[in-house]
């Protein structure tokens, strides 16, 4: 009977603070002479916050027509907007820019919804070793990391020195599909030199961390014991292609439950594409690498634990509206403070 109660309360609420807002929204119209959606382009900066709000307003209307203009086609949209100015009332001549700024805001909703389409499409097609299209890209994968050592034969240990498992990679890219693999390639060519520097860091960590320790504190300062004891105090490396594919599991969990559109709204002026979500990847990598050093795990069995916690620190920044993950790396230069 009290749980009735609770829903039947609930329930009155929902409707009671639902034709409240309604009422309120219709006042504020009056007194304003402008409609919700003008009140956010006009009171709300381009980017994330206001794209937003609009995408939120957007579905939350009474309309039909208003609710499905955030998953229409790319091609129309402008129709789109041509409708909702008239559904509206707006005058596009005395708000020309009304339809410039929900336009963008616009192409944005329906592209994110796109690139999650186009992302969930690439982790459902398998690799197939047959297919001449996924053997060239794996070949690019080791020749961009081991531009120095050549590949002796196809089915090979040395995958192993790339962090996969075994002699053959395409059984580790089962989870995520050719979508891994993309993300590898993607981060391998065009932001090689960091790629290549996480790659070594991940087989060598150790060494690569006491060089940095003994440069900023002179051995003197130490005891034997006390040196022997910083030199196994960092954290060990982990299996490079493995962690890109989880950290691909990472970013692609990230788009589809929404929490990407705070970075794509800030950082892509228009519609996100295939290119920005790859992008973040590689800024995931290189964050994970920083952090997974940070965290100095005991040993691989950590591995989930770190993850999670620095699943959390994403997530927690992309709550601020105003976030763009900043990328530091030349694949994504051309994109920051856009």
């Amino acid at each position: 009977a009290s749980s009735f109660a609770r829903m039947f309360v609930q329930v009155c609420l929902y409707f009671y603070c639902k034709c409240l807002w309604r009422c309120l929204k219709f006042v504020v119209r009056k007194l304003t002479g402008r409609c919700e959606l003008q009140r956010i382009c006009y009171n709300t900066k381009p980017g994330a916050a206001r794209t937003m709000k609009i995408e939120a307003s957007l579905k939350g209307s009474k309309s039909k027509r208003l609710q499905t203009s955030v998953s229409v086609h790319p091609d129309a949209i402008e129709k789109t907007i041509d409708d909702i100015m008239e559904l509206k009332r707006i005058n596009p001549d005395i708000n020309p820019q009304l339809g410039v700024s929900l336009q963008a805001c616009l192409l944005q909703i329906v592209g994110y919804r796109n690139l999650i389409a186009e992302v969930e499409k690439l982790r459902r097609e398998p690799y197939d070793s047959e297919n001449l299209q996924h053997e060239e890209m794996l070949l690019k994968l080791w020749k961009c990391l081991k531009p120095n050592s050549p590949l002796k034969a196809r089915i090979s240990k040395q995958w192993c020195e790339i962090g996969f498992q075994g002699d053959d990679p395409k059984t580790d890219f089962r989870g995520m599909g050719l979508l891994g693999l993309y993300n590898l390639v993607y981060f391998a060519e065009w932001d090689t030199e960091i790629a290549q520097q996480v790659l070594s860091d991940s087989l060598q960590p150790k060494y690569s961390m006491i060089l940095i320790f003994f440069f900023s504190h002179p051995l003197s300062q130490f005891s034997k014991a006390e040196w022997e004891k910083k030199k196994f105090d960092k954290a060990i490396g982990y299996s490079f292609a493995i962690v890109g594919i989880n950290i691909t599991d990472l970013a692609y969990n990230l788009l589809v439950s929404g929490a990407l559109k705070t970075h794509f709204y800030n950082v892509a002026p228009e519609a996100p594409t295939l290119t920005h979500f790859q992008q973040t990847f590689c800024y995931l990598m290189h964050e994970f690498h920083k952090f997974w050093i940070e965290e100095d795990p005991l040993d691989i069995m950590e591995f989930n634990r770190v993850r999670e916690k620095f699943h959390k620190r994403i997530l927690k920044q992309l709550q601020n509206p105003e976030m763009a993950l900043c990328p530091h790396f030349a694949a994504s230069e051309s994109l920051i403070n856009m």
